[in-house]
Order: C-alpha cells, then sequence, then structure tokens
C-alpha cells in the first residue's frame, strides 16, 4: 500500500477539483453569467493580441447599443430635394 498511496492521493485531490468545477459550471450556468465573464476575457485577449478583431468587437458593442439607426436620406426613393419631380 505503501507506493500506491501518493497516487490514490494525487487522483483523490483531482477528482475533488473537477467535481468543484463541474458544481462551478453548473452555477453559472443556472444564473446566466456565463456568457459576458467569457465575452469579457476575450475581448481582453483580442485587445492584448489582435487590435482589430479588438476594434470590431467594441464597433459591434457600439452597435448594439445604438437605439435607432442613424437616418441616412441617400437611400430613400423620390425626388431629391431642388429637383423637379
Amino acid at each position: 500500500m505503501g507506493p500506491l498511496m501518493p497516487l490514490l492521493t494525487v487522483m483523490g485531490a483531482l477528482v475533488v477539483v473537477l467535481g468543484l468545477f463541474t458544481a462551478l459550471a453548473a452555477h453559472v450556468r443556472k444564473r446566466g453569467t456565463a456568457g459576458g465573464g467569457l465575452r469579457g476575457a476575450l475581448a481582453a485577449h483580442d485587445e492584448a493580441f489582435h487590435g482589430t478583431a479588438a476594434d470590431s468587437y467594441y464597433e459591434l458593442q457600439v452597435q448594439t447599443d445604438r437605439r435607432a439607426p442613424l437616418p441616412d436620406d441617400r437611400w430613400k426613393r423620390g425626388p431629391r430635394p431642388g429637383r423637379r419631380a
């Protein structure tokens, strides 16, 4: 039993840690807080290593937070101002 004790101790610790991570994952899924945290972590990674990806992330956040599209009269059909119909 002497040579097996360190192996059993390491395996037991691994089982306990995996059980705690499983319980944490279930808790996070139940509360629904996983998306924001993961999104923020990936945004920080992109900002550090991929500058254009970070710019795209921030642009998407601005577009998501925008309440209404900006007015753009160029695409409306009909006569233009100052021209005859």
